[in-house]
């Protein structure tokens, strides 16, 4: 069997004996999309928990729009969600000038210029405002919550009249489903803040496509209530990124009927799990860097046995990628000096680094990517140029005739095999 799949900014062939595909994991089709509007008009005209949002606009008075907008390495169609979003904020009267868009960095790199104009168009780059949100810097507290955890995001959520929140919603490794709260926190939340909620991961109920008892999704939910956010767009998209429903109005209302339409088709079943995983990205900019990539691991490790070998075909060409990330990686001796680390000493960055060591602990990776041998190894995972190499090499660690799962993209869905208890 012959597969292509995207790789960095090209394409990676390899094939595999029909006789040891045991499955092919994709995304199912979005048959419950129908009861959701699939066009952003349409959201916006029928929000959910929320009047309109020019009706909001006109009872606060408003003169200045906050819109939080993804960064780079979260591909979003705002070329299909920002005209009509800007639309009906000029409506009710708020010209352009007048609008900021936030970008949700978190804590990753600020991005370029012509970094936003691809993501956001050239025309709206040079009609509104954009501004890189920094975790380091123009931060205000909305409070404390119990626990002593300090809610501190952009000045701007607080200095704006209306905030408006923009995303997608799509499976996530700890927090269960992306979208909604995130794109406060920890979008454009202070770095401690951020931390905070990082450092719950430990819990095994912060895992992908969990939101029910998940520490991780409660803090973010009781954090965000203190911001204030008027109202959402979300958007839920296919394998193609074509949108397939649109959901706006009420942070919280809003965002769970998306997450509905994301679980039905998202979550995929397996009669038994597999010797070897082979799983890709979906190309840039999801595998830019392995501190990206790493999110594939996640459904991965969900259909791989014990003792298995997940292979991870991720282009990476900016290397592993995140500061602290980095420098854990390079200094650990061992997969349990990065456990350590994480459980007594805790760093925003190194998490992705104790994520990786968590997969270790049950099976081996093996990365197929443009990282050189030396870097690959300091991660403790295997270097292998091609995936026929890495393959050669998981064959001697498994058998002969293996059973094997394909997962094209794997952080677009969860895996639930049988006998697992979640």
């Amino acid at each position: 069997m012959d597969f292509t799949w995207k790789f960095a900014q090209d394409r990676i062939v390899f094939s595999i004996p029909d006789r040891n595909v045991k499955a092919i994991l994709r995304r199912k089709g979005f048959t419950s999309a129908g009861g959701f509007p699939a066009m952003v008009e349409s959201a916006l005209e029928n929000p959910i928990g929320t009047p309109p949002l020019r009706e909001i606009i006109a009872q606060k008075d408003a003169r200045s729009v906050v819109i939080v907008v993804n960064d780079i390495t979260r591909p979003t169609p705002y070329d299909q969600m920002l005209p009509p979003l800007l639309r009906e904020i000029r409506s009710a009267g708020v010209a352009d000038e007048q609008v900021t868009l936030l970008i949700a960095n978190g804590i990753h790199r600020e991005q370029t210029a012509e970094e936003s104009q691809s993501m956001y168009g050239e025309d709206i780059c040079k009609r509104c405002r954009v501004v890189n949100h920094s975790p380091d810097r123009d931060l205000v507290s909305l409070g404390t919550l119990p626990g002593g955890f300090d809610v501190q995001v952009n000045r701007l959520i607080i200095e704006s009249d209306i905030v408006i929140t923009t995303g997608v919603i799509g499976l996530h490794y700890i927090a269960g489903y992306s979208g909604g709260r995130k794109s406060v926190i920890p979008g454009v939340a202070g770095r401690a803040t951020i931390t905070a909620t990082h450092a719950l991961m430990a819990d095994e109920r912060a895992c992908l496509g969990n939101i029910k008892d998940n520490p991780v999704n409660d803090l973010l939910l009781e954090g965000v209530r203190l911001a204030g956010v008027d109202f959402i767009l979300n958007v839920i998209t296919d394998d193609s990124k074509q949108i397939v429903a649109a959901v706006a109005g009420d942070l919280e209302q809003a965002w769970l009927k998306g997450v509905e339409i994301c679980q039905e088709a998202s979550v995929c079943h397996l009669e038994s799990k597999a010797d070897i995983v082979i799983a890709g990205c979906g190309g840039y900019p999801k595998d830019i860097n392995l501190y990206q990539a790493q999110k594939a691991l996640e459904s991965s490790v969900q259909a791989v046995r014990d003792g298995g070998v997940i292979i991870l075909v991720a282009g990476c060409q900016e290397g592993l990628g995140e500061d602290t990330f980095a420098r854990w990686v390079n200094e650990a001796r061992s997969p349990e000096d990065i456990k350590n680390r994480f459980l007594h000493n805790f760093e925003l960055g190194g998490h992705k680094a104790y994520a990786i060591c968590r997969t270790l602990e049950k099976c081996q990776v093996v990365l197929v990517s443009s990282m050189d041998q030396a870097t690959v190894e300091k991660t403790f995972m295997t270097h292998r140029a091609t995936v026929e190499d890495a393959l050669e090499y998981a064959y001697r660690q498994v058998g002969n005739n293996p059973a094997i799962v394909v997962i094209p993209e794997a952080p677009t869905i969860a895996v639930q095999a049988a006998g697992d208890t979640k």
